[in-house]
């Protein structure tokens, strides 16, 4: 294992050419420059997109060579840098290299992911290396699932101080979500039905909310999970399905379980998208439920998926325009109450689109964090989630630079 003191680089950004890569890369340019005290670089494997990339974000970074399938070449990539931010998905099929070199390195790792199965399998083979190694591998550090994680760790920080117990339930809900789809992501989606159509037994993975917990804590209470239209009576509206939903509540569920059961050992939590009141409500409810099952549906099958991916769908590399990421806001709510009645709310919103405005500048924001020497302490290897692995200093900096706000919400 490299010494990290003698790195060259403090930050790597690996997949700097993709569409999120990009975002990021112009938010670390914007944030700290190309000459400052940061030393940082891009890489990826196509040396003209990345000379294109450098040029348009005005990046006068390195720019390195690297093949996410080769493990010399990822072994050669941490051992350059103190820590790398990698936005190269689906993560199953070109992350697996990466997060085995960093983890044997003791190099800092985080990224966009929203793969369940897959970071359970990182977690599985690579958690004693990254332990061992004092690497801090923390996967979705994008609005997949920085928005949930945090808000939940922020609302539960304020019951302990308000009431000196946890929220024994928790449930967040999308008031507003303005933006636009990207190739990748449904990549990364499409990917994760293919794998599911050749390996059946990953369902229980996808299925169990503590699946990302630690091994021996992978069960718990029976948890809340909104499937088809239901009446919300903390809310007191209409909710349907949210899409990111089985991938925010494992990491939340996650944090719990390092944290010792900090929320309680009988934690329950859940997301939705609100619709709101009365028969308006209910159908509105219906209507996005049925919007997401047939699109489901549609996309499980491959001659549609592939007639759809282009045309109808954008394809991977290809997502919102600059104008509609700045067009683009999220506004999400939580509300909690403890074993006793008492209740509590709070709010987080972002100022840009939530999957590639606002997560580039999330990503930005946890890697340099990482990077940061100030939040690393002696025994700190391993699989982290956003909140674990950073807190409220994640809280602040998304605050300071990257358009997010976490408030408590008196409008319960």
């Amino acid at each position: 294992m490299t010494d990290r003191s003698d790195r060259p680089y403090d930050l790597v950004v690996f997949g700097a050419t993709s569409f999120v890569g990009e975002i990021l890369t112009r938010h670390l340019v914007e944030r700290h420059g190309s000459t400052g005290p940061l030393a940082w670089a891009i890489a990826g494997r196509n040396p003209a997109k990345l000379a294109d990339v450098a040029e348009r974000t005005r990046a006068g970074v390195e720019q390195i060579v690297a093949d996410a399938g080769s493990a010399d070449d990822m072994a050669d990539l941490v051992g350059k840098t103190r820590a790398v931010v990698s936005t190269v998905g689906p993560y199953a099929t070109y992350g697996s290299e990466l997060v085995a070199a960093a983890a044997s390195a003791g190099t800092d790792y985080c990224d966009l992911t929203g793969e369940p199965h897959w970071m359970r399998r990182m977690i599985d083979e690579h958690g004693e290396t990254a332990k061992a190694s004092g690497a801090r591998i923390v996967h979705a550090c994008g609005f997949d699932s920085i928005p949930s994680d945090l808000g939940v760790w922020f609302l539960q920080q304020e019951a302990q101080a308000r009431f000196g117990r946890p929220l024994q339930r928790v449930a967040m809900r999308v008031r507003t979500m303005k933006g636009g789809p990207s190739g990748g992501t449904l990549a990364s989606m499409h990917n994760v039905m293919d794998e599911l159509r050749a390996d059946p037994s990953l369902r229980k993975v996808l299925m169990n909310p503590y699946s990302l917990a630690p091994e021996g804590m992978r069960s718990g209470v029976r948890q809340p999970d909104v499937r088809v239209p239901a009446r919300d009576e903390l809310f007191d509206q209409w909710v349907a399905p949210f899409v990111m939903a089985s991938v925010n509540t494992k990491v939340v569920h996650r944090t719990n379980a390092l944290l010792d059961h900090a929320y309680g050992a009988d934690f329950a939590y859940d997301e939705a998208t609100l619709m709101g009141p009365g028969p308006a409500g209910a159908l509105k409810a219906g209507g996005l439920t049925a919007g997401l099952g047939g699109f489901m549906a549609a996309s499980a099958v491959r001659p549609v998926r592939d007639l759809l991916t282009g045309r109808v769908l954008p394809a991977p590399g290809e997502g919102p325009s600059p104008e509609e990421q700045l067009a683009g806001r999220f506004d999400i709510r939580f509300r909690g109450r403890t074993d006793d009645g008492r209740t509590l709310a709070s709010r987080v919103t972002g100022d840009r689109d939530p999957g590639y405005g606002s997560t580039g500048k999330m990503l930005g924001e946890a890697a340099v964090l990482l990077v940061d020497p100030a939040h690393r302490s002696e025994g700190s290897g391993g699989f982290h989630t956003p909140a674990t692995a950073l807190g409220n200093h994640l809280i602040d900096a998304l605050r300071d630079h990257a358009g997010l706000t976490f408030d408590l919400d008196d409008d319960v």
